[in-house]
């Protein structure tokens, strides 16, 4: 393990849902509807979480936060980040990079998107240029074309920790 990279993916996907506030990267996005979910179902960050943990050949957030779990019912998942980089850290790795696309048909994201990055890197511990994201649509194909929900993606590169 010393002196070895490492990446992992993440992958999250939620349905839109009324009565919920829209949050994504930990920014509440102004959307008539939020995402359903045990957490605030925060699609980016539970794919950030996915993609650290894997790097670090540790389960999935399903297995670390299941969702029959009443500890992590309405919980914000920047808190969760917080206890996957600290798992991280007890591993011997850090994070160094991570690069994100958010797939949502609406609503429109590019003007939240630094917050979204600001919001991560500081819960990371890296600088705002370590954390890519991007915002796309799906161009109307699929559950997500037509507005059923948002999806996340996510490649995290970790390292060992020094000495």
């Amino acid at each position: 393990m010393a002196g070895r990279v490492r990446v992992g993916i993440g992958y999250d996907v939620h349905p839109f849902a009324d009565g919920r506030p829209l949050v994504l990267g930990g920014v509440s996005v102004p959307y008539p509807r939020g995402l359903g979910g045990h957490s605030d179902a925060d699609v980016l960050a539970h794919a950030v979480m996915d993609a650290v943990l894997g790097a670090c050949g540790l389960p999935d957030i399903g297995t670390v936060f299941p969702s029959h779990d009443p500890r992590y019912e309405g919980a914000n998942s920047l808190s969760l980040l917080d206890e996957v980089l600290r798992r991280a850290r007890d591993r011997g790795f850090r994070v160094v990079q991570v690069d994100c696309v958010v797939v949502a048909q609406e609503p429109r994201l590019a003007d939240f998107l630094p917050r979204m990055r600001q919001n991560l890197a500081l819960h990371m511990g890296v600088e705002v240029d370590a954390v890519g994201l991007k915002a796309t649509t799906p161009e109307g194909l699929g559950a997500l074309g037509r507005g059923e929900g948002v999806a996340a993606l996510a490649v995290a590169l970790v390292e060992p920790l020094e000495g």
